[in-house]
């Protein structure tokens, strides 16, 4: 999920993701430009059709991943469509996407042969899912990264209560937090992207995994060094700050450092405190939990929360706010930190009967 923009229903005279075999490369082009490429359950069930086959598929040796258009690899989820399907009370055709989507998730995190994703551009929320638990994860020119969903009354899903506890430091938990954005030189640095190429070299690249080329080679030839890391200047500050144990803690060695003349520090704060108070415990308490879980127990965990979530004020609340009336004037319930106990944010991790179901899914 994020807070990425759908444009209105369109006819499209392709798929909305384009599965093919090129050579030795079964091709997913997520095919959506117009939309950001955000992910709906259409292509959730055509990537899952496509890599299910292409494992059983001895001619397919790799797998490729890309993003039509200049501007998004994916923006994340679909969640118009989400919202409106929730207004209408039909949270259970909802969670059908969700249910799925993490399915899918689980797949490529276990995906048996080279999972390649060429992401240039927007990466966020449901494109997250398809491209940072695969093997290969390349970053463009134009790459863009965040986890804004607690900005919509959300919480960062498709795998993050796994993936972003395992960054450097407390790298996973200021993302959670903050929805920071990270470009190709911090993506590289904090392990989110295993390459990075010049954008132009993506079409060569794909031509050459799909001609067979040993997939270490192809992305090696083509790699280059991004510059310094900006990253790299505030690890420090990450790690002193969001350490905290609740959110309270963190937003109080945030304002201790920006007393002292941390200007990151100022700036994390004042962006914190206009997240939804629920997401935001309910993020700090993912990644706490999520360092010890495998990457099954940690998509059961996203299910139960969204499982919740989709019942309460805030997700439709922040949509509203970011992408319907665009009045970017949230009104959380509740408004205050304060207000969120402890008992409310547990339950969003509580057993469900049945839970989610991860076939062939590894841990």
């Amino acid at each position: 999920m994020s807070e990425s923009p759908t444009s209105p229903a369109e006819t499209h005279a392709e798929p909305e993701a384009i599965c093919e075999i090129r050579g030795a490369a079964g091709v997913i082009t997520l095919n959506r430009p117009k939309a950001l490429n955000a992910v709906t359950l259409g292509m959730v069930r055509a990537i899952r059709t496509a890599l299910d086959a292409w494992a059983q598929n001895p001619a397919v040796t790799r797998v490729v991943i890309r993003g039509a258009g200049e501007k998004a690899f994916s923006a994340g989820g679909d969640i118009r469509q989400l919202y409106d399907l929730g207004r209408a009370g039909r949270q259970d055709e909802a969670l059908v996407f969700w249910r799925e989507e993490y399915v899918l998730n689980g797949l490529i995190h276990a995906y048996p042969k080279p999972y390649v994703a060429l992401i240039d551009g927007i990466v966020m929320g449901g494109g997250v899912g398809v491209s940072l638990h695969g093997s290969h994860r390349v970053a463009g020119d134009r790459y863009l990264f965040a986890m804004p969903e607690v900005g919509i009354g959300f919480f960062p899903d498709v795998g993050a209560t796994y993936a972003l506890p395992r960054l450097p430091g407390e790298a996973g938990t200021w993302l959670a937090l903050t929805g920071a954005r990270v470009r190709t030189a911090d993506a590289l640095t904090l392990g989110l992207a295993t390459h990075a190429a010049p954008s132009a070299a993506f079409p060569a690249i794909l031509d050459e995994l799909a001609a067979g080329k040993p997939v270490d080679d192809v992305l090696a030839a083509h790699a280059r060094a991004p510059g310094e890391a900006p990253v790299s200047a505030i690890q420090d500050d990450i790690d002193r700050c969001f350490v905290g144990a609740s959110v309270g803690e963190i937003l109080d060695r945030l304002d201790g450092a920006a007393a002292a003349g941390s200007e990151f520090a100022a700036d994390a704060a004042a962006v914190i405190r206009s997240k939804s108070p629920t997401s935001l415990a309910v993020a700090l308490e993912q990644m706490r939990r999520g360092r010890t879980l495998s990457f099954v127990d940690a998509m059961r965990t996203e299910y139960r929360i969204v499982s919740r979530m989709v019942d309460t004020p805030d997700f439709y609340e922040g949509v509203r706010a970011a992408v319907i009336d665009k009045d970017q004037s949230p009104n959380w319930s509740p408004a205050a930190l304060a207000q969120v106990d402890d008992a409310r944010v547990a339950g969003y991790f509580a057993s469900l009967e049945p839970e989610l179901d991860m076939p062939g899914a590894a841990s």
